[in-house]
């Protein structure tokens, strides 16, 4: 079978219905001269093409009108069988009525890439924070800070935000860490040293209020120096009651609002539980009043500080580090403060408490006398070859008095040097353990 066209399309006449082929019939096609090497380009490359110039079969005389000058393609496809004729159509056929159902499999399988991938475990309402919920542009993204951040901000009439510092940007890194979420019940962390005099009463108030000030959670400081401790004056006196009040009145303890009665609360939101001042009575605190301590703040508290008392030989230095998660070793920056520091270590080594050697932070207390006569490099090498971290705690005339300690007021150094320490006991505490 076969198709001729010519110059009829352009002269308005209605052309002839094209009937059906099929594969094995040439093809006879008059084209404009512009659509020829359009047509030759799509064809396949393995079909027989021949092209001839003028009307297939006919001559022009000289004297005849000029017509457009046309090419005639012919297609010589290989001839198919009708058996496989019908198959090849049927074939098409299936494939055009599966053609929908492909597509709406295709659809589906990009909304599935699309979806969110879910957990097998649900969430909790603290995975929905502002970070993964809120996209990043000019309304949602915080105002700057930092001193030229801000100013740019400002001068640009909030066109240009270069967001935070860097300086800002490391204290934000820092709270991360410190803000490390925990399950399973209260970490314990005890204080300690074997010399008195070294600032691990102070050390403990510092940890503790860098803790509260960057935590949601509750943070407890007690003082279980059974030699009268003086954590207690690191605060605010709100309360008269001491870790004896908390043991006599164990049994009526029905909640948080009662043991709060107890404890003395300074503006970071650090409680602290005074020790014993009676010194007729401060022997009596002893392991298992200790114990019964420690359950009660359990219930209540998501850290529990320990400021230790002098000796490490006493009943409640062993319940202490029964219950320890990590511990704090305080050293002075003189030769015999930083070999009693040392000697606490070995001490513990020899007792059974290699793990929380290897696990635990040097606070190097630079205020005491005789700091500028050594080389601290010389003690942080010391130490650095035995316990997981070492961190230099400045002299700061606010610390030096010995009084009630304001966190907002200390200078920014001693402050950085608090939150690095509780960034450091933070990161050495088990994130998830069983209560």
């Amino acid at each position: 079978m076969s198709e001729k066209r010519t110059g009829a399309e352009g002269s308005g006449r209605e052309p002839s219905a094209v009937p059906l082929t099929q594969p094995g019939d040439e093809y006879h096609s008059e084209l404009p001269p512009h659509t020829i090497v359009n047509l030759a380009a799509a064809l396949p490359a393995s079909a027989p093409v021949a092209a001839r110039r003028g009307p297939v079969g006919l001559s022009r005389p000289a004297d005849a009108p000029s017509h457009p000058t046309t090419h005639t393609i012919e297609i010589s496809t290989p001839a198919v069988p009708r058996a496989e004729r019908s198959s090849a159509a049927v074939t098409g056929a299936v494939r055009a009525l599966s053609a929908p159902a492909a597509e709406t499999a295709t659809q589906q399988t990009r909304r599935d890439r699309l979806r969110p991938e879910t957990s097998s475990s649900p969430e909790s309402a603290a995975m929905l924070t502002s970070d993964r919920l809120l996209a990043v542009n000019r309304r949602t993204k915080p105002p700057p800070r930092g001193v030229w951040n801000t100013f740019v901000f400002a001068a640009t009439l909030h066109l240009v935000n270069l967001g935070d510092s860097a300086r800002v940007r490391a204290q934000k890194e820092l709270d991360d860490r410190i803000r490390k979420e925990f399950d399973g019940g209260t970490r314990f962390v005890p204080i300690l040293t074997r010399k008195g005099g070294v600032g691990k009463t102070t050390v403990t108030a510092l940890l503790g209020m860098a803790l509260a000030d960057a935590r949601e959670d509750r943070i407890i400081a007690v003082d279980a120096n059974p030699d009268r401790g003086t954590l207690s004056e690191r605060v605010t006196k709100q309360t008269r009651s001491t870790v004896r009040d908390v043991v006599t009145k164990a049994a009526s303890i029905g909640g948080f609002t009662d043991f709060s009665a107890l404890v003395s609360r300074d503006a970071t939101r650090l409680d602290i539980l005074a020790s014993d001042t009676d010194p007729l009575l401060s022997e009596a605190f002893d392991e298992d009043d200790y114990n019964v301590v420690a359950d009660l703040a359990a219930r209540y508290y998501s850290i529990m500080l320990t400021d230790c008392g002098t000796g490490i030989v006493h009943s409640v230095m062993r319940a202490t580090l029964q219950r320890a998660d990590s511990i704090v070793i305080v050293s002075g920056g003189s030769v015999d403060e930083a070999r009693l520091a040392s000697e606490t270590l070995t001490w513990l080594e020899a007792n059974g408490y290699g793990d929380l050697v290897q696990n635990a932070i040097v606070a190097l207390n630079t205020a005491t006398q005789g700091t500028n006569l050594v080389k601290l490099e010389e003690i942080e090498s010391h130490f650095r070859s035995r316990v997981r971290e070492i961190v230099r705690i400045p002299w700061d005339p606010q610390l030096a008095a010995g009084s009630v300690i304001s966190f907002d007021d200390l200078k920014p150094i001693t402050r950085l040097a608090a939150r690095t320490l509780a960034a450091m006991v933070v990161e050495g505490l088990p994130a998830d353990r069983g209560v």
